[in-house]
C-alpha cells in the first residue's frame, strides 16, 4: 500500500463493530472532496485482521480493503478507532475490548498523524496507553467503566467529542458526524465543514463542549430517595434548591445529602442542579422566544450573568450562541 496518499483515513474493522461508527466518517469525508475544489482529499480504507467478511454489530457483512499489517506499512494521516459493546440480561452495557485489537491499535497509532475514536471504541485507545494523561469522553453509558479501568485517564461523559493535541475522542455514535466535521474543519478550514454540513442537513457544528445527553435522562439512581429528590429537582427549578434546601426536604443533614449525590450520580448537589437547569434553559432556548432575562428566571439561575456562566462553564459556548444554533423552526 503507497504511503503517499494523502489524508488517508484507516478505520478499523472487526467483528460486532458498530455499523455507524465505520460507515458515517466515510460519508462525511467523501462529501469534503465534493465541496472543494483541491484534486485530493481524503482517501478510506477499511483495516481488519484479515481481509474475509466482517460482521458488524447490525449483523451487516462489510469487505475490509486491507490487513492491519498492510495498513501499518505506509503512512496514515488518520487512524479512526470505532467501538463495540454487548448488552448482558440486565441490559447492561459493556464495551468490547480484544487484547489482539489493542495491539494493532498500538501499532497502527504509532504510524498515524493523529487518532480518533467514535463512542466506545475510546476503551480500546485506553487500553493501549494513548490516553493516559489525556482528558476522554466515551458514551455516557461506559463513561464510569472507563474511568474505572483506566484511572490515568480524565473521562468526561458530557462532550459531543474532544480534542487533545494529536488524539480525538467522540461520544455517541451519531457524534461521529460532529467528529469527522470537526477532522474536515482541522485539515480544510471552517468553510468547507459548513458546506459539507449543508450537505449532510446537519447544524455546523455541535461544539465540542455540548452535552451528549440530557441532565434529566442520565443513568437512573438506585434509591428511591434520591429519584425523588431529581423529581423535586425538576418541579422546583425556580426555587433556590441550595444544599440546605434539598437536605431538608430529603430529612438528611447536609453532609449526608452530599455524600448521596456523590455516591448515587457522581457529583455535587449543586453540580446537579446547575446541569438541570442549564437542560432546562437549553429547551427554551430551542423552542421559544423567551429573552435571556425570562429564561434565566425560569430555570433558577436568578440573572443573565449567572445563566451565561453556567453556559460558559458546562458547554462552552452563549446562551445567545446556542440558540443560534439550535433554535428549531417555527411550526406553522
Amino acid at each position: 500500500m503507497p504511503d503517499t496518499a494523502r489524508r488517508l483515513v484507516v478505520i478499523l474493522l472487526f467483528d460486532g463493530v458498530d455499523l455507524l461508527d465505520v460507515t458515517g466518517p466515510p460519508e462525511v469525508f467523501s462529501l469534503a472532496l465534493r465541496e472543494t475544489e483541491e484534486a485530493a482529499g481524503y482517501r478510506v480504507l477499511l483495516a481488519a485482521a484479515t481481509t474475509d467478511p466482517v460482521t458488524t454489530g447490525a449483523g451487516v457483512r462489510v469487505l475490509p480493503d486491507v490487513t492491519f499489517a498492510e495498513a501499518a506499512a505506509g503512512a496514515i494521516d488518520t487512524l479512526i478507532v470505532p467501538g463495540a459493546v454487548e448488552v448482558d440480561a440486565e441490559r447492561r452495557v459493556h464495551p468490547l475490548v480484544d487484547p489482539r485489537l489493542v495491539e494493532w491499535v498500538r501499532v497502527l497509532a504509532a504510524r498515524a498523524h493523529r487518532v480518533a475514536s467514535v463512542c466506545v471504541g475510546a476503551h480500546l485507545l485506553a487500553a493501549a496507553g494513548l490516553l493516559d494523561g489525556k482528558r476522554a469522553t466515551t458514551h455516557w453509558s461506559t463513561a464510569r467503566r472507563l474511568a474505572a479501568d483506566h484511572p490515568a485517564v480524565t473521562v468526561d461523559a458530557d462532550p459531543i467529542f474532544i480534542r487533545e493535541g494529536d488524539v480525538w475522542t467522540g461520544a455517541g455514535i451519531s457524534a461521529c458526524l460532529d467528529l469527522s466535521l470537526a477532522l474536515i474543519a482541522d485539515d480544510l478550514g471552517e468553510a468547507v465543514a459548513l458546506r459539507v454540513a449543508r450537505q449532510l442537513v446537519m447544524y455546523l457544528k455541535r461544539p465540542s463542549g455540548q452535552s451528549q445527553f440530557s441532565a434529566p435522562l442520565e443513568q437512573v439512581s438506585t434509591t428511591r430517595r434520591v429519584e425523588d429528590l431529581r423529581h423535586h429537582v425538576l418541579r422546583h427549578l425556580d426555587a433556590p434548591l441550595t444544599v440546605a434546601d434539598l437536605a431538608a426536604y430529603a430529612h438528611v443533614s447536609d453532609r449526608h445529602l452530599t455524600r448521596l449525590f456523590k455516591t448515587e450520580l457522581g457529583m455535587t448537589p449543586h453540580a446537579y442542579v446547575e446541569s438541570v437547569r442549564v437542560e432546562k434553559a437549553r429547551q427554551e432556548l430551542e423552542s421559544s422566544d423567551a429573552t435571556l432575562e425570562r429564561v434565566a428566571a425560569l430555570c433558577g439561575f436568578g440573572t443573565t450573568d449567572t445563566l451565561v456562566r453556567a453556559f460558559r462553564r458546562r458547554l462552552n459556548t452563549t446562551p445567545t450562541e446556542y440558540r443560534r444554533r439550535f433554535r428549531l423552526p417555527a411550526r406553522h
